[in-house]
């Protein structure tokens, strides 16, 4: 613990952190910072196995729904701090509701389980809010005050993290467009806060017992207009900042409409961040620095930081959001990426299933629809790509880095999952993955998915112009080898239970 942390009865136990949302944006990254400091954390959310995918050492999980108010009791059972990181955006217009119904079920579930503090991260409210989005958070946290336990609520504007929808956003529209025609909020202003400093609020705000039942504001050093952050992006990543042409009568509605050709930033989280760019935010941070206080970083700086985070970060051993490996180590190649995929389900074993998967390419082609792979090819071919580098290593066996015509492994799960890397040329950079799911009924589930990280404009034109050819092609796929699986496994059979020649 930091000498901050206020001092603890020898022979009681730490506090327990309970992290709500930890599979989010915040969240995955506030556990890591928890454990860190050696706080005893448990992380909670939907899905378990999304949690103990991030490999937390020494984190506690456990899988609760705010929808779910019996799955509550469990998760904050013995809890001393609760943090509320969730929200509904994604779910559609019919969010805020949402977001009310999930936090009144939460604010009840801390009281009955003697939570002592929420800690609640919304956003910075202008007066002249009128977006669904900020007018959500702020009844979030009206409907958690109205709860027995106090909430210590911190209010921020733009995060500067990779990952973080609203800088995505903008790294999207910079570093695609040469030309930006904007409306008049391009001008209006914010003030930007890294994730490092969010992060270091959060830790260390329910700390502090003044924080306690109080609205801060959170934010960087400096206000700038969203034109002033679009330039230093720009500049930060090597390019000429784009031109930006304001018009009177592009309202951000109109904008979030085509903002999907520019942005690979799921559509219901961008447009709903967009509709909330019509008025100024202003923060007083004077609370939180006297009560919290830490050196901030500038929003050049705090750009310099996520380049370099997603740089230390590079290998991964099977495809992440984000992971820059998989964007071909491009820092203006998106961060979120499109997805298509196709399933089928199939009575032979993972290890018959494996046999076929890992025999993919080279002579045995693609199982499905190999007319349409051959079509790709040569179009690369004709382009100077390596379309038509026909053959691998070896006819049955893989290992990591090996090339199975164009493509590279740089995934390989035995029984679980094969990762491909998208050798052909194309606006941005793409992955392919074959995972198998043991059934419990026996037998196997065979997802074939394709992760593409579009480089501007062109590589959403080029993802949405091959996607109705993915949907046929990936499901083929998957009931191709399927089906291969099946056949092997029969022969197999047949073979073990012939009678021995005299």
């Amino acid at each position: 613990m930091d000498s901050d942390t206020p001092a603890q009865d020898a022979s009681a136990p730490a506090p327990l952190y309970a992290v709500f949302g930890a599979s989010g944006y915040i969240g995955s990254h506030l556990v890591p910072e928890l454990l860190g400091a050696g706080c005893r954390v448990r992380a909670i959310a939907r899905n378990r196995e999304v949690l103990a995918a991030r490999n937390w050492e020494g984190a506690e999980l456990v899988a609760a729904d705010a929808f779910k108010p019996d799955t509550l009791a469990e998760a904050l059972a013995g809890a001393d701090i609760a943090y509320y990181l969730v929200h509904s955006m994604g779910a559609g217009k019919d969010f805020g509701e949402l977001d009310i119904k999930a936090a009144r079920n939460f604010a009840h579930a801390a009281a009955e389980a003697g939570v002592q503090r929420i800690v609640y991260l919304g956003g910075l409210v202008p007066e002249s809010a009128s977006s669904a989005h900020i007018i959500s958070r702020r009844q979030t946290g009206d409907t958690l005050r109205e709860g027995r336990v106090p909430v210590t609520e911190l209010r921020a504007g733009i995060i500067v993290g990779p990952g973080s929808a609203a800088f995505e956003v903008m790294r999207d529209l910079v570093l695609h467009l040469p030309v930006m025609v904007t409306p008049r909020w391009v001008f209006a202003r914010s003030p930007p806060i890294a994730l490092q400093d969010l992060l270091e609020y959060l830790r260390r705000a329910p700390q502090t017992p003044e924080t306690a039942g109080r609205i801060l504001d959170v934010a960087g050093p400096e206000h700038l207009t969203y034109a002033q952050m679009m330039r230093i992006l720009a500049e930060e990543a090597g390019r000429r900042p784009p031109r930006i042409i304001s018009v009177p009568l592009l309202s951000p509605k109109l904008s979030s409409y085509w903002l999907r050709l520019i942005t690979a930033v799921p559509t219901p989280i961008a447009r709903a961040l967009i509709e909330g760019l019509r008025e100024d935010y202003t923060a007083d941070d004077s609370e939180i620095r006297e009560l919290v206080p830490q050196q901030l970083l500038d929003f050049r700086s705090a750009v310099q930081a996520v380049f370099r985070a997603e740089q230390e970060n590079a290998v991964a051993a099977r495809w992440t959001e984000g992971a820059f490996m998989f964007r071909d180590y491009r820092v203006d190649y998106s961060y979120y990426a499109k997805k298509a995929s196709g399933s089928a389900t199939t009575s032979a074993s993972p290890a018959a299933v494996w046999s076929v998967v890992t025999a993919i390419g080279g002579k045995n082609r693609y199982y499905y629809a190999n007319t349409l792979w051959k079509l790709r090819e040569t179009l690369d071919w004709m382009v100077g790509g390596p379309g038509r580098n026909y053959g691998r290593r070896h006819p049955t066996e893989l290992r990591l880095g090996d090339m199975i015509d164009s493509w590279r492994v740089i995934g390989l799960e035995p029984e679980r999952r094969l990762t491909l890397w998208f050798g052909m040329r194309a606006p941005g950079s793409g992955v392919l993955e074959i995972e198998l799911t043991p059934l419990r009924e026996g037998g196997t589930q065979i997802t074939v998915s394709n992760h593409w990280h579009p480089a501007g404009v062109w590589g959403l034109l080029y993802w949405y112009a091959l996607y109705p050819a993915h949907s046929l092609l990936f499901s083929g796929l998957a009931r191709s080898i399927g089906t291969r699986a099946e056949a092997l496994s029969a022969a197999s059979g047949a073979q073990s239970t012939a009678p021995d020649a005299d």
